[in-house]
């Protein structure tokens, strides 16, 4: 049996008591006292949930669309032609099924690969950027099929899309932590790391233990987003320890908290584990968005979360070294894995 098993969930409203539903509009049009209200629904949510549901986001449904239909065109490409573009030590580019496991999650100790493949993207950065040039890690370039007119330009559409809503959603955060509501916005300047993964989960022909589309995990990120289409297959464990799986809401995207946010709040906001079984037969697309901070950023315990009898949990680190971190424990090709041969041989 299945660590979690997929449920429907019809009623939208016993889903909102489960994950919250809440509205980003007055806050983002401005109005008097729209942050502070806002602010106190945020905070309950990331003390007790970890995910919730954004409502009026901001983002043209057609940019969604235009992802997600650019996502289709990437992955329905002859398989030869997605391993030119394989992923590197940047963590940008195609990453094939069976290349990726959840072996670094305190969450659940996988033992097979993910069922997935992925492309990912980051920054469209340029030959002649002072990253690119120098070589530094976290900061190379994106990598691009060759004559798929419009799919580099969807994509990133979408990726600046999300990057401005992410940016915005900072103050509300902030204040739910007693910080200033410009308190994060430092961290997240010059090109903050921040990658968008096009997912595809192919009908899950093995449906054995311990056998996922993606094992359950937490993420790395300071906040994700997630955008979805109506093919099931997402669970997030609740605080009672039942998995349970969130329906897909109009006009909304779910957001969920990492690790980042989880060290910076010292425990007190959760970075909430979720997984996906593709068990609905059919081919499952999703999209997200790892909203983090500038790599050279020190992650430190907020003033507002510690006291003389709840000092900090975690060190100070650089997010940099938590990133490579977690990418050399997650990703074959980051550690050399001996498994990553024989998963591209699999894949083909």
């Amino acid at each position: 049996m299945h660590l979690f098993q997929q449920r429907a969930v019809k009623d939208l409203a016993a889903a909102a008591d489960n994950v919250p539903i809440i509205d980003y509009g007055p806050y983002f049009a401005g109005e008097l006292g729209a942050l502070e209200r806002l602010a106190e629904r945020v905070r309950d949510a990331c003390e007790n949930v970890g995910f919730f549901y954004i409502l009026n986001h901001g983002v043209p449904q057609e940019i969604i669309d235009r992802a997600f239909a650019a996502s289709r065109r990437f992955h329905a490409l002859p398989l030869e032609q997605k391993l030119r573009l394989r992923l590197n030590q940047n963590n940008i580019g195609y990453m094939p099924m069976n290349a990726s496991v959840q072996a670094a999650s305190r969450v659940h100790e996988a033992t097979k690969p993910n069922q997935n493949e992925s492309f990912f993207v980051s920054h469209d950065r340029g030959p002649d950027h002072p990253d690119v040039r120098a070589g530094t890690p976290l900061r190379g370039r994106n990598q691009w099929p060759e004559r798929m007119p419009g799919l580099r330009e969807d994509m990133m559409a979408y990726f600046l899309a999300l990057g401005a809503m992410c940016d915005r959603m900072l103050p509300p955060f902030a204040v739910a932590l007693g910080m200033p509501p410009d308190y994060f916005a430092p961290f997240f300047a010059n090109e903050a790391h921040a990658n968008l993964r096009f997912l595809h989960y192919p009908p899950q022909q093995d449906m054995s233990e311990n056998t996922f589309g993606t094992a359950p995990h937490t993420d790395n990120s300071f906040m994700t987003a997630l955008a979805r289409t109506d093919v099931p297959g997402l669970a997030i464990r609740l605080s009672n320890g039942e998995w349970f799986p969130p329906p897909l809401i109009p006009e909304t995207l779910l957001i969920n908290l990492g690790n980042v946010m989880r060290r910076w709040s010292n425990d007190r906001f959760l970075s909430t584990p979720h997984g996906v079984i593709n068990e609905s037969g059919t081919d499952r697309y999703s999209i997200a968005y790892f909203h983090s901070p500038n790599p050279d950023a020190v992650i430190e315990c907020l003033p507002s979360c510690m006291s003389a009898d709840d000092p900090p949990r975690y060190p100070k680190t650089a997010y940099r070294d938590l990133v490579l971190e977690f990418y050399r424990a997650n990703y074959f090709h980051q550690k050399g894995h001996k498994s990553e041969a024989a998963s591209l041989a699999a894949a083909k």
